[in-house]
């Protein structure tokens, strides 16, 4: 497959229908005998998904894999900044899939090793790594059985679950996930000192803690307060409490980082809104930090279900977004105005809004509606 699609006629004319309608394409006959439309629709998926997810797999000659491949692997962004965490001499990979997180994530390592179970995705990533100039050891086996014969010990295991069930529905339970590491657990942590484990965005923190036992470090990882991975670090050592760190990629925000279990001991003030109003990125609001960001920044909440924030005097470095605000009645709402609306802790949704408002969605300004300790309110910016 792979000597067929590196051809330099096939991939010129891969490259000049990267803008072409695909379905379009997938109508007409292949111009080539030995490779179907549908083999060169996927590399122009692949370059097309490339240019914004992976920029650095941009070169003459890498194949890409499947759509679904494609999908469920990392972002160079967020594997990048996982990288930055670990180092030592010997990196295994237990899920490989295309490679991606396992490029980054052995950067800082003497022996890589990739295992995974498709043997064909496994030939793509080797043949990638090869045009990449990156050495590895490529085993084509179940994670399971890998484990079940190996007797090598490793500084890092690296693992990313399937989280789709026989029929292809996303599942979150970590039971529910391919593998199971809570069955495999103890035997990952006989293999390496370290296991590190990327998780779905949508798995509950105080669930995890109270479940998987050795965790000593958990990152909450967005890419423009988008969040999109969940990563926890194992080992058998007596760690003092469990680090968690909350990071906003691609926003020039600060990270945010606490021990686990310090929300339970912080205490929020509450105000009406003063002169400027703060919302916490998403990393922070799926961390649920509520009141212990209001301790650590010297700021109030709004209400105890109102993730939002208030101060007279501007602060700096805050996680998230900082507006001047007033408040305003909903009389002075006018219609056909064009605003960000932002809804939070109130009985209406934003599309709800523009309606009763007759608003346009958009433009410099915001508007948000939520609620204080003294009821419902509008906020705008000045």
């Amino acid at each position: 497959m792979e000597n067929k699609l590196i051809n330099k006629e096939i991939q010129n004319y891969i490259n000049a229908n990267l803008n072409t309608d695909l379905h379009t394409l997938l109508l007409k006959k292949s111009p080539f005998p030995d490779v179907s439309m549908s083999e060169i629709v996927q590399q122009i998926k692949g370059k097309q998904t490339a240019q914004k997810k992976f920029p650095f797999l941009l070169k003459k000659e890498i194949i890409f894999p499947p759509q679904l491949n494609l999908e469920q692997s990392s972002s160079e962004k967020t594997a990048d900044y996982k990288s930055q965490i670990l180092k030592g001499k010997k990196f295994i990979d237990l899920t490989s899939g295309f490679g991606i997180d396992a490029y980054y994530l052995s950067q800082n390592f003497e022996e890589i090793t990739l295992v995974e179970q498709n043997q064909e995705l496994l030939n793509i990533v080797e043949h990638n790594w090869g045009i990449l100039e990156r050495k590895a050891t490529f085993i084509n086996q179940n994670l399971e059985d890998f484990l079940q014969t190996n007797q090598e010990h490793f500084d890092v295991i690296y693992l990313d679950p399937a989280r789709r069930d026989q029929n292809k529905n996303k599942v979150f339970l970590l039971e529910d996930l391919s593998p199971d590491i809570l069955q495999i657990r103890e035997k990952l942590l006989a293999t390496a000192d370290q296991v590190v484990v990327k998780l779905s965005p949508l798995i509950d923190l105080k669930y995890l803690v109270s479940v998987v036992p050795g965790i000593f470090r958990i990152e909450i990882i967005a890419v423009r307060n988008d969040v999109k991975e969940v990563v926890i670090f194992l080992s058998n050592g007596q760690e003092e409490g469990i680090k968690v760190n909350c990071i906003n990629l691609e926003s020039g925000e600060s990270a945010f980082s606490f021990t686990f279990g310090e929300e339970e001991n912080s205490q929020a003030l509450y105000s009406e809104p003063e002169k400027f109003i703060y919302i916490p990125n998403n990393a922070i609001l799926k961390a649920g930090v509520f009141n212990l960001i209001s301790e650590r920044f010297g700021l109030k909440k709004l209400h105890p279900n109102t993730h939002i924030y208030t101060s007279s005097e501007k602060i700096s470095d805050f996680p998230g977004r900082e507006i001047e605000m007033e408040v305003i009645e909903s009389k002075q709402v006018k219609k056909k105005v064009q605003f960000n609306i932002i809804s939070k802790n109130y009985p209406l949704k934003p599309e709800d809004i523009k309606k009763k408002y007759g608003l346009k969605d958009g433009g410099k300004g915001y508007l948000i509606f939520t609620q204080s300790k003294k009821g419902k309110i509008i906020l705008k910016s000045v």
